[in-house]
């Protein structure tokens, strides 16, 4: 696998830590601000709307730009919108940098996924996107529970100028890592051509899976540490051990993903789906016993995140040789369901369902994209009974014609 892929890997580490790391700052940060809990919450979501705005917006506007200037590019402005949020007195300003900060981590994450699909052959490119997305993953095994560590004793704008530290590193590993020079302009297709490419309807369900599988487990994870202090009963000091349970079991989830994504990818969405209801479910029935919710988190994780290559896989499976938009597109749906589910689990816990109640969120959306996978699955069998009729009707106007 080329080390660009590697270094692609660990700047969605970067950025992905401040996706997430606010799951255990929000209280802390709810305080300061002078706002609650829930709409401390909406600074997930506010991540995760500039994250599907900037995905298919940046990634056209910098499609006939080197795709490593346009990662630094992405890359700079994130750092800066991390400076002015850990410097910021309010809340008002720290969602502003909130949103164009994540606008600028679309865009990277959109090229970046595209840039690691064409540096790869076609047999792994699977697991060349489990390793960049994995990135992700590891943010909630070491990102999340440090910049919970750092938020308790450090506050938490701490975290915020970690985030920056570690996305000016990845910044120098771009620089030194990834090709040089321009794309021929022969084969970079129009814009006409790229949204051509998105009249695909199996593209859309893929779309729409994307947009439920993560999220369902986001829904639960998004007010865990909340949930943890207040319902479970958890001393404050332990809620950083617990949220890295959460990100173990998702990198063991991601890493079995993307082993049998590229072979198997509705037999991982559906098991994955599956884990994630049950997971989900027992959380809230549960959620006062501390034994139960340990044991339960890190399955969360890892039924979760076992499904996000095969996703990859699905929508990648769709797409011809004009893929720009639609590969980053992707991005934007995964976002879709992480703007939906923090709100939606903020609207349940603010009319007083208590924090369990976002774990029951998760345990619907899943159902949900259990739903869209079976459409999937039957779109992709009329697919090859269709494409096998037609090379049969072939071979035999070859045969008569040889008659």
């Amino acid at each position: 696998m080329p080390g660009a892929i590697y270094v692609l890997g660990f700047a969605i580490f970067a950025q992905g830590t401040s996706e997430f790391m606010l799951a255990g700052l929000l209280p802390a940060m709810a305080s300061e601000l002078g706002v609650s809990v829930p709409t401390a919450g909406l600074l997930i979501s506010a991540y995760a709307i500039g994250m599907v705005a900037g995905a298919p917006v940046l990634a056209m506007a910098t499609l006939r730009l080197p795709r490593r200037t346009a990662l630094l590019a992405f890359l700079g402005v994130f750092v800066l919108m991390h400076v002015i949020g850990a410097l910021t007195p309010g809340y008002e300003v720290l969602f502003a940098t909130r949103l164009i900060g994540a606008f600028a981590s679309a865009g990277f994450f959109g090229v970046a996924v595209v840039a690691a699909v064409d540096l790869v052959p076609d047999a792994v490119k699977g697991r060349a996107v489990a390793i960049v997305i994995g990135g992700i993953t590891v943010s909630t095994v070491l990102g999340v529970p440090g910049g919970t560590f750092l938020g308790q004793f450090l506050g938490w704008r701490s975290a915020f100028w970690t985030v920056a530290v570690l996305s000016t590193v990845a910044m120098v590993g771009i620089a030194y890592a990834l090709p040089r020079g321009r794309q021929d302009a022969a084969s970079i297709p129009g814009l006409r051509d790229e949204l051509r490419s998105m009249a695909n309807p199996g593209l859309w369900v893929a779309y729409a899976t994307s947009a439920l599988t993560f999220s369902s487990m986001m829904a639960t994870f998004s007010y865990l540490g909340a949930m943890l202090t207040d319902t479970t009963g958890l001393p404050e000091g332990s809620v950083p051990a617990v949220l890295a349970l959460f990100g173990v079991g998702s990198l063991i989830g991601i890493t079995i993903g993307g082993r049998i994504a590229d072979a198997h990818p509705f037999g991982a969405l559906t098991v994955g789906m599956t884990g994630v209801v049950l997971a989900s479910a027992g959380i809230a029935l549960a959620a006062t016993n501390p034994v139960v919710v340990i044991v339960l988190v890190p399955l969360l994780g890892a039924f979760g995140l076992v499904t996000n290559p095969a996703v990859s896989v699905r929508v990648y499976a769709n797409l011809g040789e004009v893929r720009t938009l639609a590969g980053a597109t992707i991005t934007s749906a995964f976002n879709v369901g992480n703007t939906l589910a923090p709100w939606l689990g903020g609207l349940v816990i603010g009319a007083g369902f208590g924090y369990r109640s976002a774990a029951w969120v998760g345990a619907g959306m899943a159902v949900a994209a259990l739903g869209t996978v079976a459409l999937g699955a039957s779109m992709h069998r009329r697919s090859i009974l269709r494409t096998n009729e037609v090379a049969a009707g072939t071979e035999l106007r070859v045969s008569a014609s040889a008659l």
